[in-house]
């Protein structure tokens, strides 16, 4: 189950890195990187974090197979995904489930408190993202008014709550994968956000 949601998570991110460098017309080579960076950006920053080096895609190339197989679906299907925009968005969101639930494993299977796995897991879902926003030349989805971190913590919390009642581990990964893609759906659907911040001047 785990395996097969990395492998989800990991395609999504890269087509979005995709379809961002696609949008703003980036050669083959620049796409590639912002896929591959998108994909493995967060994943690399927490591995580096709790000290597991060589990082995980460097020791297991099923991930460049992931990325590389997400950069080619991307781009000879690009004329199907006909609201770029739309595309985008579920693939980041389908990302950011799977992603988030991947970093809070990382940080128990290293005997971390719960508040640093959902740290871990929080960093691993967005960071590939900001990477790939500034790589881009956009604020980073994470930094705007736009609910995007606050749903990993949720999806964090839930996560062990949901443990703490001793329930099968695939009903704890499918449940904290799905609340977090459905408050993301929800949020953009209903225009929910933190307020801004602005400056008195």
């Amino acid at each position: 189950m785990i395996s097969f949601l990395e492998i989800v998570g990991t395609m999504a991110f890269a087509m979005s890195g995709v379809l961002t460098a696609m949008e703003k017309k980036l050669d083959p080579f620049g796409v590639f990187i912002i896929a591959f960076v998108t994909a493995v950006g967060g994943g690399t920053l927490r591995d580096v974090l709790i000290g597991r080096t060589p990082v995980g895609w460097m020791m297991d190339l099923e991930y460049v197979y992931m990325i590389i197989t997400g950069f080619i679906l991307a781009v000879v299907f690009r004329k199907k995904f006909d609201r770029l925009r739309t595309s985008l968005f579920l693939f980041d969101t389908i990302g950011l489930g799977v992603y988030t639930l991947t970093g809070l494993r990382k940080g128990i299977e290293i005997g971390l408190h719960p508040i640093i796995c959902i740290a871990l897991g929080t960093i691993t879902a967005c960071f590939g993202g900001v990477i790939r926003d500034i790589l881009c030349n956009e604020i980073p989805v994470i930094f705007r008014k736009e609910i995007y971190a606050t749903i990993c913590i949720l999806g964090g919390i839930l996560f062990f709550i949901l443990k703490a009642f001793q329930l099968n581990d695939e009903i704890i990964y499918i449940t904290t994968v799905s609340v977090i893609i459905s408050i993301r759906l929800m949020a953009v659907k209903y225009k929910w956000h933190l307020p801004a911040l602005e400056s008195d001047k």
